[in-house]
């Protein structure tokens, strides 16, 4: 079981968490039905019970234990000291405003991206949305400088494996600056990145 984007993982995540909830409901539900009885429930009754109660923490634990290694961008991410991007794009952020932002990034299906954002002043995220408003990937993006006064990196790989065209904004609430009077969002970027050359299920042609 793989994911090749953020969306397939919450689709497959929805189902999973739907029916562990019910399963949890289903504990609960017992567990007040027995408050309303006048005998006490039977003794053999209680050692399925709690084998039920076992069975759902194992299946919490166990769900995210097999689904680590199926969200490649974790892996990606321990990993990303003997991973070579193929492209590597850097810029800035100071007053609420891109500095050296390009005016729109074309990426290969299955090309690993490097995002460098540095931040002249405050708190600021870096988050790509889909044309829907779903999330892509983000980061946040801290201000401040080493000590030879260059501005500290706040960098990411991301590996596009699906058409699309993509807008950026700040993920992160950095004051009202970010907006005009009516609302605007002032660092959002329409359509900066466009993945192309993916099959209509994934993955490259």
């Amino acid at each position: 079981m793989t994911f090749s984007n953020s969306a397939e993982l919450l689709s497959f995540h929805w189902v999973a968490y739907t029916i562990y909830a019910l399963l949890i409901i289903s504990v609960i539900a017992w567990f007040g039905y027995n408050l309303t009885r006048e005998e006490r429930v039977p003794s053999i009754i209680r050692i399925p019970f709690y084998g039920y109660i076992a069975f759902l923490v194992a299946g919490g634990v166990g769900h995210h234990i097999f689904t680590y290694n199926a969200i490649p961008w974790v892996a990606q991410d321990i990993m990303r000291h003997e991973i070579k991007p193929d492209a590597s794009y850097t810029f800035e952020i100071k007053r609420h405003k891109w500095i050296g932002l390009p005016k729109k990034i074309t990426i290969q299906c299955g090309q690993t991206v490097e995002f460098n954002v540095k931040s002249h002043d405050l708190v600021y995220g870096f988050g790509l949305f889909r044309q829907d408003g779903s999330l892509v990937t983000q980061m946040q993006v801290n201000p401040g400088t080493d000590v030879n006064g260059i501005l500290d990196s706040n960098d990411m790989l991301w590996t596009f494996n699906h058409n699309g065209v993509f807008d950026l904004t700040s993920t992160e609430y950095s004051g009202p600056a970010q907006y005009d009077d009516e609302g605007n969002d002032l660092m959002l970027v329409k359509n900066f990145v466009e993945v192309v050359g993916c099959k209509d299920d994934g993955g490259a042609k």
